[in-house]
């Protein structure tokens, strides 16, 4: 995959990514309770609209009520029917609370509230100053009429859900200005690996072919350790280059995949980085079985390369490396630095690095995973700080049976 402006927002590390959605759910939430929040204030606005236009209405009943129950008093002996309306129900009680008379649905009145709401209704209470009929307490109950609610839950949700749209793009749109600066910081490192590599290929080739050619039987043992000194050095040259040149180019090559031989393979990268772990008396301690895999052999070749570069170079002086290979599995242990167990998930996270000491751009591990994703193979790691790293590579699909 060649490295382009178009995909630098696709080479954030996912630790980058994770923050960047914690900080949009975050901002997700706090709008969500803001918006919640003026909608209880909005809906309580309106509920106590409602109320008031509604004590004016039902007061007004109570005092057509009081006439009529005044009336009703003063002619008990002529007329003792208790006066009822279409628009309303009502109920009388005495000083004490005790129910006189009622026509209203919900019985369970409250004295000390003038207008409130039970179940489906209104309930206003008036105190009468003369005790028409006996009573000190008239109540009036009508149906609530639900419209006012309705109308508010509609523009609730109407104005609720425009206010977030617009709030969500302001939020994404904020993201993105914070994402700049870390987008262009990435991809001057892209471009920055990218040139380097056109430019490594040449000289490389140059030094490694001209260090085999020299015949050391005739050199100095002084001078052989200088010439061995130049060895380690163009092959780790020589790795990083490997590794680049995937990073920007290898990626747009179609795989051409066949039956590796995994047990070969893995002695003849041994044998290569033999001269860089004997750098620092590092020791490799293999057991191997056969094992075969079918596989592009550059990407595979990347992929061990990689784990045993970085078990070299973050182990210890005089320090061990250990190899086990079976049909199914790949298992890569040093006995090294390790990593803070906080640490272990970022380890296949691009530009990585777990020690400033050590060379390098911290890609190797990214390009194993993709690799190891590409394939469909599980990759899994253990470490201990102080006390080493395990790498393990399953070959769920693709190894040779027997």
């Amino acid at each position: 995959m060649l490295v382009s402006k178009n995909k630098g927002t696709n080479l954030l590390r996912s630790s980058e990514k994770s923050s960047l959605l914690r900080f949009l759910a975050l901002y997700f939430i706090l709008v969500t309770m803001i918006l919640l929040l003026l909608g209880v204030f909005y809906y309580e606005s309106q509920e106590k609209l409602m109320f008031s236009n509604q004590r004016t209405v039902l007061s007004n009943y109570a005092n057509k009520q009081v006439k009529a129950l005044k009336h009703l008093h003063n002619d008990f002996s002529h007329h003792n029917i208790y006066p009822r309306s279409t628009k309303f129900r009502s109920a009388i009680y005495d000083i004490e609370g005790k129910k006189i008379f009622s026509t209203i649905k919900h019985p369970e009145v409250i004295f000390d509230k003038e207008i409130y709401r039970i179940g489906d209704s209104l309930q206003f209470v008036k105190y009468l100053d003369d005790y028409y009929l006996g009573a000190k307490y008239l109540f009036i109950e009508v149906d609530e009429d639900m419209t006012w609610y309705k109308e508010t839950m509609s523009n609730i949700l109407a104005f609720g859900t425009l206010t977030l749209i617009v709030l969500i793009i302001f939020g994404f749109f904020f993201v993105r200005i914070f994402l700049r600066p870390m987008r262009n910081s990435i991809m001057l490192l892209d471009d920055f690996i990218k040139d380097t590599t056109h430019e490594l290929n040449t000289p490389i080739s140059a030094i490694l072919a001209n260090i085999e050619m020299m015949d050391t039987s005739i050199m100095a043992e002084k001078n052989q350790k200088k010439l061995a000194r130049i060895n380690i050095a163009a092959k780790t040259v020589s790795h990083l280059y490997q590794d680049l040149t995937y990073l920007t180019l290898s990626h747009n090559r179609e795989s051409k995949d066949e039956w590796i031989d995994m047990k070969r393979l893995i002695q003849d990268r041994v044998e290569y980085f033999a001269i860089l772990a004997g750098a620092k008396k590092i020791t490799f301690e293999l057991d191997l079985k056969d094992s075969a895999i079918f596989i592009d052999s550059i990407k595979i070749a990347r992929v061990l390369d990689n784990l045993i570069s970085n078990a070299i170079k973050y182990n210890r002086r005089r320090g061990k490396i250990f190899i086990v290979l079976r049909k199914n599995y790949l298992h890569v242990q040093d006995t090294g630095i390790g990593i803070a167990s906080e640490k272990v998930s970022d380890v296949f996270e691009r530009y990585t690095r777990f020690n400033s000491s050590e060379g390098g751009f911290g890609i190797g591990l990214n390009i194993v995973k993709s690799i190891i994703d590409e394939y469909d193979l599980q990759i899994s790691v253990e470490s201990v700080l102080d006390v080493g790293t395990t790498i393990r590579i399953d070959f769920l699909r693709g190894t040779l049976d027997g």
